[in-house]
């Protein structure tokens, strides 16, 4: 097995294991109870069509954040995802305020988190949720069915580890 292969598999490894304990502590107190259901269909996108819309010459891409856990960024992470602190939390969604605050309200923006199923992650509503009340009109949110680990690392889609 060459070394590329097996940091993909020791990356799927981490990010299938560790998730869903993160996204239970996010649960504590402070949290949101949006839920990713809560978000219409038309504003997901699927992981095959995100990362060809990465791979795609624009005049301006797509803001891509992730609003997970710091610990997920770090271990891997969408290739030039800013990290934008988890949904659930005051905190996070505060992050997530100051590192759009600046961006035109027409900007193309997907959020991520990938920390479990799809069902139960307790980020991705909140922090839709908040950037529409921030008069965002183009926000997508990327679909991870499973998790991260499986829906974007295992497919051989590009990430990045650490900052």
């Amino acid at each position: 097995m060459n070394s590329r292969r097996m940091l993909r598999v020791a990356l799927m490894a981490a990010l299938v294991v560790t998730p869903v304990a993160i996204a239970r502590a996010q649960w504590g107190s402070g949290a949101q109870t949006e839920s990713a259901d809560s978000i219409p269909q038309a504003n997901l996108v699927q992981p095959e069509a995100l990362n060809q819309m990465l791979r795609t010459e624009r005049a301006h891409p797509p803001v891509v954040l992730q609003v997970g856990s710091r610990a997920m960024f770090d271990q891997a992470h969408i290739r030039d995802a800013i990290y934008a602190g988890p949904g659930s939390q005051p905190g996070g969604r505060e992050l997530l305020r100051s590192r759009v605050d600046r961006l035109p309200r027409t900007a193309e923006i997907v959020i991520y988190c990938g920390c479990c199923p799809w069902q139960r992650c307790p980020n991705l509503g909140p922090a839709f949720a908040e950037l529409e009340q921030m008069g965002f009109k183009n926000v997508k949110v990327l679909y991870l069915a499973n998790n991260f680990g499986t829906d974007w690392v295992a497919k051989g889609y590009p990430v990045r580890q650490g900052d």
